[in-house]
């Protein structure tokens, strides 16, 4: 029976080559797109699970309010946090901290001497406890994880950094100095963990012990348990523990360690727990330690599979009931000769399955073909067999599909009626029209929804690159300077770069628009108390920092060229005075006042300037304050404005006076727009997937939509005949065979506007700048569909339109 039964549906398949063709090639593009797709949500997901124990590790994140307003929550906590609840609460078994120090994003590490000398800038260097490998789980090539740190000045390398430092000999117990903003200090190699293909929220290239010689006795002081909130607190709990129940006794720990100090400044905070498998997708607060992935975005990109899936499956349900008259003789004379349906379901779902690995085969060789292609666009490295776990759902996929996509057919065949179709009279014709209009509408629903998002996000994403920003971004190159040697010579490098005819200004700062600033201060205004207080971020600037960067000065003027006169001045935005309760027309002479560590400190504005972008237009634009180098050295970036269209001539020419002023230092640079624009980055990845999969979506749906067309003229061939004899032309034939399928195309459009306009107005939701959705994209997504459809089915319609009716009718 089973040899019958593969023989037939060899037999059958062979016949109808194009049906089998649309069929395998319409689930073979779906499941490669599945698999695609499975391989970078298995890639996502799987962040920080190489933790041991990792379900019991967590950070323990901030939310703070400031004259009586609620802050976004903030990925950090002070200092004593740690060591507090490790003392206070039995439940943490352990604690330890890293810090990501404003102004330390690049590091300048230098290994050997004479001609074996290396010597590079690095970023993602952070600062860490020596208890950070009793908590994290890191492979370890050489050197011992848990001590690694516990001795000062230790630094612990990943593979990639040693290689480039050492080659391939052990590099532990070797010297490595370490160029930072506050000097070179040296440091003792004492571990090497493997990088390749760990995932984790810390992307990190080295980590330096806390206890150090440059910035450790900086840490040590800060023990305040309200000021100095950078560093990222991880607790490691017992294995009993309810996390639940223990997150209550944060705050009550909370307010008996530091209820003084926030009641000095005027604050109030609350500690909260992230869970360390959810932090790389579902957190996004502030101060986070790298770019965090989006649980959105994957929700988005596994519906789309889903849909792409469902798709080709109902491509293969439409042509299987509409060709079941070319079968329903077989059904007839099978029952007639003793077969029970159950035997009739089992073949043609067996029918299905085998046509789904078919598709498989194909599918496999299509995800290989492409894979290199969707790395390029999503970012990453990955490969068919990095994820083992992935090949069960691979096999449960393909059974599904073939399930789902055989299921329908399979009941509506065998539920044929022998005599019935013995005698040519098919039941059910109406009711298998219907569920196939309305699968063929469902397609070319989520086609035009898809169709619609992409042309929405396309436009977002383009109105994010065009927005003004209230700064000149083009134009305009970044030196980093994280060295002290390299901040000193400063002045000398102003000067040399000035002399250089396209460069028009020159000028330095500790941050600059594009990269985040976490240097603060809540000040509040005349006539009111620190209740009153205005979280206001800092930028410490050189004089001519608002003209190079074209920032706009509303009233009063920037810093004098002796910034010393100016150290208890102060320019605000916008933003920043209308909070504070000040006119910008007036606020010039006014006065701000802040209070830290029992000091009460004055500080006069004597500039106001239109509010600007300094972050992505994720966020809303802030209270925003320009000093001198009251909090941190201002010769962290030098700005330089340029007139030029030679950028690889100028580079050459500002690479040369570098080299000349600091001989010992590499020449780093970047374009102040591309460093803005990186905010987008995993949003420009999205739009390309969403576009790529859009097409695949249509052309599967018109796969069908084909397969169909050519069935409906096949099924008409007599009539079309008749109708040319007696004088029709082709475009009327052309009309009368496409009209159906365009109505239907139609109907989708009126249910996938709404439904579109709902899912593209919640994703605008995440962006603090945002386009409104206008309400002729789904009239064009819709023309777009329709115009898809009509070159799909009408290809077919002409070519039966245009065939000689003789051969239509020579039988009649």
């Amino acid at each position: 029976m089973l040899k019958n039964y593969l023989k037939v549906a060899f037999r059958t398949l062979a016949r109808n080559k194009v049906f089998t063709f649309i069929n395998v090639f319409g689930l073979a593009i779906g499941l490669t797109t599945c698999l695609l797709i499975l391989f970078y949500i298995f890639s996502e997901s799987g962040y920080d699970r190489q933790n041991k124990d990792a379900d019991l590790i967590y950070r323990v994140a901030s939310a703070v309010k400031f004259g009586g307003q609620k802050q976004k929550g903030w990925a950090a906590t002070t200092g004593p946090v740690a060591w507090g609840l490790k003392a206070d609460l039995p439940e943490v078994a352990y604690a330890t901290r890293l810090v990501n120090f404003p102004g330390f994003d690049k590091l300048l590490l230098t290994a050997g001497s004479g001609n074996l000398r290396k010597q590079f800038y690095e970023t993602n260097g952070y600062y860490v406890d020596s208890t950070f490998f009793r908590v994290f789980t890191y492979d370890f090539k050489y050197g011992n994880s848990p001590t690694s740190l516990d001795a000062p000045n230790t630094i612990v390398l990943s593979e990639e950094i040693a290689q480039r430092l050492f080659g391939d000999e052990n590099p532990v117990d070797r010297p490595v100095t370490v160029g930072t903003p506050v000097g070179n200090f040296d440091y003792m190699v004492k571990g090497v963990f493997r990088d390749k293909d760990l995932k984790s929220h810390i992307p990190a290239h080295f980590f330096l012990s806390m206890r150090n010689g440059d910035i450790g006795g900086f840490i040590e002081s800060r023990t305040n348990w309200a000021a100095n909130s950078f560093f990222h607190t991880y607790i490691r709990l017992k294995n009993t523990v309810d996390p639940i129940a223990f997150e209550k006794k944060l705050n009550a720990a909370i307010d008996k360690r530091a209820g003084a100090d926030l009641k000095a400044f005027g604050w109030s905070r609350q500690l909260f727990l992230q869970p360390l498998t959810g932090i790389y997708l579902h957190s996004a607060l502030e101060n986070e330690i790298g770019p965090n992935g989006n649980a959105t975005t994957l929700y988005i990109l596994g519906s789309i599979a889903l849909f792409i899936l469902l798709i080709a499956c109902i491509n293969f349900m439409n042509l299987s009931t509409a060709r079941s008259g070319k079968r329903a003789k077989e059904v007839g004379v099978r029952k007639v000769m003793g077969a029970e349906r159950g035997s009739l379901v089992y073949q043609f779902l067996g029918e299905s399955i085998g046509m789904s690995m078919l598709a498989l085969l194909l599918a496999l060789g299509l995800t290989r073909l492409l894979l290199p292609l969707f790395n390029t666009v999503v970012h990453k490295q990955l490969g068919l067999f990095d994820q083992p776990r992935i090949w069960g759902w691979i096999a449960g996929l393909t059974l599904v599909t073939g399930i789902l996509s055989g299921l329908y057919p399979a009941f509506y065949l065998s539920s044929f009626r022998p005599i019935a179709v013995l005698k040519g009279k098919l039941l059910n014709n109406l009711s298998a029209l219907i569920i196939r209009k309305g699968l063929i509408v469902f397609q070319f629903t989520i086609s035009i929804c898809l169709v619609s998002g992409a042309i929405i996000i396309a436009r977002q994403l383009n109105y994010l690159n065009n927005r003004q920003l209230g700064f000149n971004k083009n134009q305009q190159i970044v030196l980093s300077m994280p060295t002290t040697d390299a901040g000193n010579n400063y002045p000398a490098l102003k000067n040399e770069l000035s002399k250089i005819p396209a460069v028009q200004s020159v000028t330095c700062g500790n941050n600059y628009p594009g990269i985040e600033s976490i240097n603060n201060m809540v000040f509040y205004a005349e006539g009111k108390t620190i209740n009153d207080e205005v979280n206001i971020r800092l930028s410490a600037i050189e004089g001519d920092y608002l003209q190079t960067l074209g920032i706009t000065l509303l009233e009063g003027r920037t810093f004098h060229k002796d910034l010393t006169a100016d150290s208890s001045s102060i320019i605000l935005n916008e933003t920043a005075l209308r909070q504070l309760g000040y006119d910008p027309k007036t606020a010039i002479g006014r006065k701000v006042f802040y209070d830290l560590f029992g000091v009460h400190t004055t500080m006069e504005i004597i500039g106001v300037v239109k509010d600007f972008n300094f972050e992505s237009l994720y966020n809303p634009i802030k209270p925003f304050a320009f000093t001198t180098s009251m909090w941190g050295s201002r010769y962290t970036y030098a700005i330089a404005s340029l007139a030029t269209n030679n950028y690889s001539d100028l580079i050459q020419k500002i690479a040369g006076v570098w080299k000349k002023i600091n001989p010992g230092v590499p020449f780093s640079y970047s374009f102040l727009d591309k460093d803005f624009q990186s905010s987008y980055e995993k949003d420009q990845r999205a739009s390309e997937i969403v576009r790529y999969f859009t097409i695949v979506t249509i052309l599967i749906a018109c796969l069908g939509l084909f397969g169909l067309s050519v069935f409906s003229a096949e099924q008409r061939n007599r009539e079309i005949g008749i109708r040319k004899v007696l004088g029709a032309s082709v475009t009327n034939i052309t009309l009368l065979l496409s009209r159906d399928f365009l109505g239907l195309v139609c109907i989708s459009i009126l249910i996938a506007s709404p439904l579109a306009w709902y899912g593209m107005n919640q994703w605008l939701q995440g962006f603090a700048y945002r386009i409104g959705i206008s309400w002729w994209l789904f009239p064009v997504a819709g023309l777009i569909a329709v115009a898809i459809a009509w070159i799909t089915v009408s290809f077919q319609a002409i070519k039966a339109a245009v065939a000689n009716p003789v051969k239509a009718l020579r039988s009649e």
